[in-house]
């Protein structure tokens, strides 16, 4: 990037920064933390946090977490059973909750990341099928329990799918699950993947593709309040992935069955381009410091000229400084003003960095819906040490690669890391301190789909090896309220 661009995003806006507890990142200093109902950065109600206590080592080995917390293991891949018989799927990814069919009950519907012939794949049980020839492969199931822990049952919500990374609740109660893979059919499978699906928790099965919102290497994705809008995220490199944006056709809005309700070329598919003072585009996020936290960006939204990728991927139909790229684009999730989109890592031994860009461990954007701006609101700077020689197994002083990410029912964040070393979820305040709420004391396994129960009284988090759900219970809105 030419210097005097580099001058123009380095100028103007500064920002505050914060020393986080339990590991020093920069933080916003025009906001105190607090309740704030999903709103985005900088609307806290002036109530103050208290900080999280240190966690405690679990004598099971499995699960660190503070005192007063406690959790319980759901489902555990090959060894709990679904209603139908065959074994718990493994490799579990991201997580939706919803209010179960009978009181005291949740659903959740769950994502399992997995290939073909996977030891503990999803099964093909009739109706959930969209590619026979993914066998033993990725999909979703269905799980039942309550505040207890309890496994209360397990079906197949969709099968024959691949690499079922992440996804999006809608605001109907049915959970958007991502592809993440651009596998063509061929070599025994019947049909193309890298799409979206719909899973319902009342046991509908649609397993059909929506095609209209495009066919890449998906992350997660939100809906917007308005049910017009969808926001996609694209884990991918060779070139760095997009961050995109559906927008619906002209008084249409997003209800259940979208499957169906859908054309193929239904709306428009865009891809987000930063627009910086100059008016030139952002090439990379990667080009942005902890310097630019808080200051709004104006974003366009460039149209994907072929949605369905036939050729070309749909991230390389972009020239340089078409459109914004960014190392693992990652969770996605949105509230009443906008969505958060995370950047897992861009550090020195990532491929497709750009040569001046600034390596970084992770960043964590918000995108406002009616401003069309997004701003910098939480970031990890790089750290040599933990990347290059991995840290203690159980050192939860620094953080590094935030993936997955949630608003709590109170307003602040849960990210699930998956960097080096040891692996936590995170509670975050947007403008505050970054907190460990959890660490794997198993393995170095990433944890996934960290989901509150709607009543806030419980967070569903995921082990993705060796596959477990987990229920973690304790006073949450005395310390992420």
């Amino acid at each position: 990037m030419p210097a005097s661009r580099r001058s123009l995003i380095a100028g103007g806006a500064g920002a505050g920064v914060g020393i986080a507890i339990a590991g020093t990142m920069p933080a916003l200093a025009d906001s105190t933390p607090g309740a704030h109902k999903g709103r985005g950065p900088g609307k806290y109600a002036p109530t103050p946090y208290e900080a999280f206590p240190p966690l405690v080592d679990d004598p099971d080995g499995i699960l660190a977490l503070a005192e007063g917390f406690s959790y319980k293991i759901i489902t555990r891949a090959g060894v709990s059973k679904l209603d139908s018989g065959e074994l718990t799927p493994g490799s579990h990814d991201g997580n939706a909750v919803f209010a179960g069919r009978r009181r005291g009950t949740y659903t959740v519907i769950q994502n399992h990341e997995l290939g073909r012939n996977a030891t503990y794949g999803v099964p093909h049980v009739a109706g959930t099928v969209y590619d026979s020839g993914a066998t033993a492969a990725g999909g979703c199931t269905v799980i039942t329990t309550n505040a207890r822990g309890e496994n209360l049952g397990e079906f197949v919500g969709v099968s024959g799918t691949l690499t079922n990374c992440a996804g999006g609740p809608t605001p109907w109660g049915t959970w958007l699950t991502c592809e993440e893979t651009e596998q063509r059919a061929g070599n025994g499978y019947q049909k193309d993947h890298g799409y979206v699906f719909e899973v319902f928790a009342d046991g509908r099965k649609l397993p059909l593709p929506i095609k209209a919102f495009g066919r890449y290497a998906h992350e997660a994705l939100a809906i917007d309040k308005d049910r017009r809008h969808v926001y996609l995220s694209e884990d991918a490199s060779g070139p760095n992935g997009l961050f995109y944006r559906w927008e619906a056709p002209r008084g249409y809005r997003l209800g259940p069955g979208i499957a169906e309700d859908l054309a193929d070329d239904a709306g428009e598919l865009g891809a987000m381009a930063i627009i910086l003072p100059d008016g030139s585009i952002l090439p990379d996020v990667a080009y942005l410091t902890s310097s630019q936290l808080n200051r709004p960006f104006p974003v366009r939204w460039i149209p994907v000229p072929d949605r369905d990728a036939r050729e070309v991927s749909t991230r390389k139909q972009f020239a340089d400084g078409e459109v914004t790229r960014g190392k693992k684009f990652e969770g996605v999730w949105g509230t009443d003003e906008g969505v958060y989109v995370v950047n897992s890592y861009a550090g020195e031994d990532s491929s497709d960095l750009p040569a001046d860009a600034v390596p970084h461990d992770g960043m964590v954007w918000f995108y406002n819906y009616k401003n069309e701006t997004i701003q910098l609101v939480t970031y990890f700077p790089h750290n040599d040490e933990a990347w290059e020689n991995d840290r203690p197994a159980y050192d939860d002083l620094v953080f590094d690669g935030p993936d997955n990410v949630t608003v709590t029912p109170w307003g602040s964040l849960v990210l699930a890391e998956d960097g080096s070393g040891s692996s936590h979820v995170l509670g975050s305040f947007p403008g505050g301190p970054t907190y460990a709420i959890a660490r794997n004391q198993l393995n170095d396994s990433e944890f996934c789909g960290p989901a509150f129960s709607p009543d806030g009284k419980v967070l569903f988090v995921n082990m993705q090896s060796p596959g477990l759900t987990l229920a973690i219970t304790g006073p949450w809105e005395r310390y992420l309220g």
